[in-house]
């Protein structure tokens, strides 16, 4: 049967961002075990739990919609995960992990960000006031977990770059290994 509604994509979509959520249930704790930084692992904590309400909030909005949550795999919160669990593995000093563990959390806000905005567009446009409101609170909250995400990488960031690997040349000179020959 053919999805024709604006109703039916709006439902998709909450779908998918559900999966997204419960993807990100599963992958913050293992975030915040790999991050050195004390804050940055309390802020994947504080977000596992905000992440746990956003899939209650969700869950309020399929009741509502009498609809079910599952159903959709999101396979852009997949890949993201994916590019995550990668960059977790990588044997870089502790302030490079951080500072790496961060830029992928961000992409994952920035990711979450833009489908919130999206189904909070929907819900306006079909007159779901109720559903505004949860999806506009989770909006919030992915937006200020990505200004504490920034403020942690403004402190964990400069280590990173003052942990970079010397080596002696043979002239005596310092040089980077991380720069490659021009």
């Amino acid at each position: 049967m053919q999805k024709s509604s604006l109703q039916d994509l709006y439902v998709d979509e909450l779908r998918d961002l559900y999966n997204a959520e419960t993807q990100l249930v599963k992958a913050l704790p293992k975030m915040a075990k790999a991050a050195a930084n004390d804050e940055l692992r309390e802020a994947f904590e504080e977000h596992l739990r905000q992440t746990s309400e956003h899939v209650s909030r969700l869950e309020q909005i399929f009741e509502r919609l009498e609809e079910k949550p599952s159903g959709k795999r999101c396979l852009g919160m997949e890949g993201l995960v994916k590019e995550g669990s990668e960059t977790m593995r990588e044997n870089y000093a502790d302030e490079v992990k951080d500072a790496a563990i961060i830029g992928a959390a961000q992409r994952v806000e920035h990711y979450e960000m833009a489908g919130y905005g999206t189904v909070r567009a929907f819900a306006e446009l079909l007159g779901e006031n109720e559903h505004v409101r949860l999806l506009e609170q989770t909006l919030e909250e992915e937006k200020q977990a990505d200004q504490k995400l920034t403020r942690l990488a403004e402190d964990i960031n400069p280590k990173a770059a003052e942990g970079r690997a010397t080596t002696g040349s043979a002239d005596g000179r310092s040089t980077s290994k991380s720069r490659k020959a021009a």
